[in-house]
């Protein structure tokens, strides 16, 4: 009798385990976009989807966790415009005849999510990635320009090609290319 319990309960403390492994959270899941922005996103970019860990090689991969973790590559929150409103840059990628990626700035004032195309870049072999930094002063690759950026900036970057920051300045898009 006490060994049907004892088989019992390691049957049940394994469906436990099963169970919470089975919901743990995936890289993918740090790729899940805001309530109501997935729908804004669909509508305005039908096709599209967001970059993730599957679509980065071995190499960018490891280059990106190693800098970020376990944050999503295609999506980073970001302060741009300082106005404490959810603000996401993300990099959107879309398949078929003309595959691109795209860098998008969803900026989410009343309610309503404003979009704007930043940027855009090659899908292939892999896709770039985005990122936020704080405010500072950078300067471009070439030493010839430079942002003192004031609110958090957002980098778009292909690992091994180009990098390239955006910054929100005097009511402006800034960038400057800061890897080539």
């Amino acid at each position: 009798m006490w060994r049907n319990r004892a088989l019992m309960l390691g049957f049940v403390i394994g469906l436990i385990a099963l169970a919470r492994a089975a919901v743990a959270l995936t890289p993918e899941d740090a790729c899940s976009l805001p309530s109501g922005l997935e729908h804004e996103i669909g509508l305005k970019f039908p096709g599209a989807k967001l970059v993730t860990l599957l679509d980065l090689g071995d190499d960018d991969k490891q280059l990106f966790q190693k800098d970020h973790n376990k944050s999503c590559p295609g999506m980073a929150k970001v302060d741009f415009y300082g106005d404490g409103q959810p603000t996401w840059a993300l990099v959107l990628k879309t398949k078929g005849r003309d595959e691109h990626t795209e860098l998008v700035l969803a900026h989410q004032t009343g309610g309503a999510w404003k979009t704007d195309v930043l940027g855009t870049g090659s899908a292939s072999p892999d896709a770039p990635v985005v990122w936020s930094e704080g405010p500072g002063e950078y300067r471009d690759v070439y030493g010839k320009k430079k942002i003192r950026a004031t609110k958090p900036v957002i980098v778009f970057c292909k690992y091994e090609s180009w990098a390239i920051l955006y910054a929100w300045e005097d009511n402006k898009v800034e960038k400057i290319w800061i890897a080539d």
